[in-house]
């Protein structure tokens, strides 16, 4: 009997011990685990600020950081759950931890009450119940895409006097001839060019919701898309080259040509006048071209003179020459470039003169950041005082460390890209309306950049114009800060019946969602 108890005890015991283990093994593995968040999440930050921050910097990999930090997340978002339950079923002392604060839900989306029945009498003596209050519990629900064909009735009627026969007009169509109603083609055109799913990608899915669609139709429905919108593209682009500064950029673009493919490029214009202070709207145009060649941004930029800030490249070189028509383009030089000239060589070889020329140059940044948004007198008068110096340090440094190294010297090179531009790169110090760098114009060719790791390359030069006329559309929104799928909806169902002498009502700075609500009903 005796012996029996000892048994019973020891196996409690063992059993008790056996839970402790792995509370304290799911403990462990939750420190383990949290501290891995903590750096996946330092790492995703920093690339996130080197490939999209002022200061941008080659070589990140978000694309690796996102997936493996969604994998530990999971990872502990489940072992929270199978922890709760072993210490449901245990009377261990639960440790610490922090949980993340959770943000409210927004606050315009519609609310639908579920009210759970309540007794009609007290459980324990049966009496009258009266309402004190209630706790609300609120859960985020999202309903999938909803399919449905809209069937547009023109009845007939007859006249028993005349016998004549009367009838509606027919209704304007997005496109001729076309099926796929305005949102559809905006969700097309979204899917595409915002959220860089490709046609073929977007056929799938809509396979799966028992719509097929073939790429061809897809297809079909872009190229009409692109022709409908065009009027709103070149009102966009007059409106741009209208500016007295443009920010300028290009980036390569994979095209498929005869089974293989060719590097063709995308040139972009932003006009933004809020660094400083600027009241007119920002606007963005693309620009295809088969090759990097000078004669392209020649082509486009052709009837504008101002300032233009972009990076070095040999083909802008005519367009700064004194006796161009209509005028000569003052170039502003892009002190990001510049740096990161700088930032590389201390990386990767820890060489101490460009460590300090970054040092240098951060030091210039943080003083342009305190003037960012300022009128360009204010902006002026402080880079007079406060910036200036800085500069005149740093070329005087930067003159004296170049004197002592060989012309072949990569630290040698990253000093004449600047000190070789020096009118360019000294140009923002008496103008407040130029910026600092060319951040804006990469800004906006990151759309560019995030697609074509998704849709590969375009399938013709036709297609690269067409990305070029809905990149315009889209990143014009953005600048904006409007939708562009709610945009491209209400512009594609207005746009047929719309009369020309009032298309200005259309851009992204003039349009809003109230708006887009009043004509809708």
């Amino acid at each position: 009997m005796i012996l029996a108890e000892r048994a019973a005890r020891e196996v409690e015991r063992q059993a008790r011990l056996a839970a402790e283990l792995a509370v304290a093994k799911a403990h462990a593995d939750h420190i383990v685990l949290g501290l891995e968040l903590e750096r996946l999440r330092f790492q995703l930050a920093k690339a996130r600020r080197e490939a999209f921050g002022q200061s941008s910097e080659p070589g990140a990999r978000i694309g690796q950081l996102e997936p493996a930090l969604e994998d530990v997340e999971e990872t502990l978002a489940a072992m929270r759950v199978i922890e709760a339950t072993a210490e449901a079923d245990t009377t261990v002392e639960a440790f610490s931890r922090r949980k993340p604060a959770r943000r409210p839900l927004p606050e315009h989306l519609p609310r639908v009450r579920q009210v759970y029945p309540s007794p009609s009498a007290c459980p324990c003596c049966a009496g009258r119940l009266h309402k004190l209050g209630e706790d609300i519990t609120e859960t985020l629900e999202r309903i999938p895409a909803r399919w449905f064909v809209i069937q547009h009735v023109r009845e007939k009627f007859s006249c028993r006097t005349c016998e004549a026969i009367t009838q509606p007009p027919a209704p304007s169509h997005p496109i001729a001839r076309g099926r796929a109603g305005p949102m559809l083609l905006a969700e097309i055109a979204y899917g595409k060019f915002c959220m860089h799913l490709p046609l073929h990608r977007q056929s799938r899915a809509f396979a799966r919701d028992g719509v097929a669609i073939e790429v061809s139709t897809l297809a079909d429905w872009m190229g009409a898309v692109s022709v409908a919108l065009m009027p709103i593209v070149e009102i966009i682009e007059a409106y741009v080259l209208a500016a007295q500064r443009l920010h300028v950029d290009d980036t390569p673009v994979p095209v498929l040509a005869k089974g293989k493919t060719k590097t063709g490029r995308l040139w972009t214009a932003v006009r933004d006048d809020k660094p400083f202070g600027g009241l007119d709207p920002p606007a963005a145009f693309y620009v295809y071209s088969p090759d990097r060649s000078g004669v392209h941004p020649e082509a486009f930029l052709r009837s504008w003179s101002g300032i233009m800030q972009a990076d070095a490249y040999a083909g802008f070189n005519r367009l700064y020459e004194p006796g161009r028509s209509p005028g000569p383009i003052l170039e502003a030089g892009c002190w990001a470039h510049w740096r990161r000239k700088f930032y590389d060589i201390a990386v990767l070889k820890k060489a101490p003169i460009a460590v300090e020329a970054v040092t240098r140059i951060d030091a210039i940044f943080a003083a342009e950041r305190t003037i960012n948004g300022a009128v360009p007198s204010q902006r002026q008068a402080v880079r007079e005082q406060t910036i200036k110096p800085l500069v005149g340090d740093l070329l005087v440094w930067l003159r004296s460390q170049r004197s002592a190294l060989s012309s072949k010297s990569e630290t040698a090179k990253a000093m004449d890209y600047g000190l070789k531009r020096m009118p360019a790169f000294t140009r923002f110090l008496d103008d407040g309306r130029i910026c600092l760098s060319n951040n804006a114009a990469e800004r906006a060719m990151r759309c560019v950049a995030m697609g074509r790791k998704n849709w590969t390359f375009a399938g013709s030069d036709a297609g690269g114009h067409r990305a070029a006329a809905i990149y315009t559309l889209i990143e014009t929104c953005k600048l904006n800060d409007v939708d562009p799928r709610a945009w491209l909806a209400d512009v594609l169902m207005r746009l047929p019946d719309h009369p020309a002498k009032r298309i200005h009502e259309l851009l992204p700075w003039n349009w809003s969602p109230e708006i887009a609500a009043a004509h809708a009903a």
